[in-house]
């Protein structure tokens, strides 16, 4: 098992409208292979800031498997403009 651990921070004014986002996005990873959980967290200092974090049974199940499908440029879609995904 491999822990996926992101820190995404959102465009301020943005976080209710990326919290719906998310909603939808995580229907796409939670059917993908080898995902295991996750869960989002947001920052009490920052409320701008979240950290999501995914366990994977293997790493290539994100890297390759996830990364690589049409759930991945669904996910994309919902949520990269709401951060600065790289």
């Amino acid at each position: 098992m491999i822990l996926e651990a992101a820190v995404l921070d959102i465009r301020q004014g943005q976080e209710a409208d990326f919290e719906a986002a998310f909603d939808q996005a995580q229907l796409n990873i939670v059917s993908m292979p080898g995902y295991a959980s996750h869960q989002l967290q947001r920052c009490l200092e920052n409320t701008s800031r979240y950290l999501l974090l995914v366990n994977w049974e293997a790493l290539e199940d994100h890297t390759v498997g996830f990364r690589g499908s049409e759930e991945y440029q669904q996910w994309r879609q919902l949520l990269h403009h709401f951060y600065d995904p790289f």
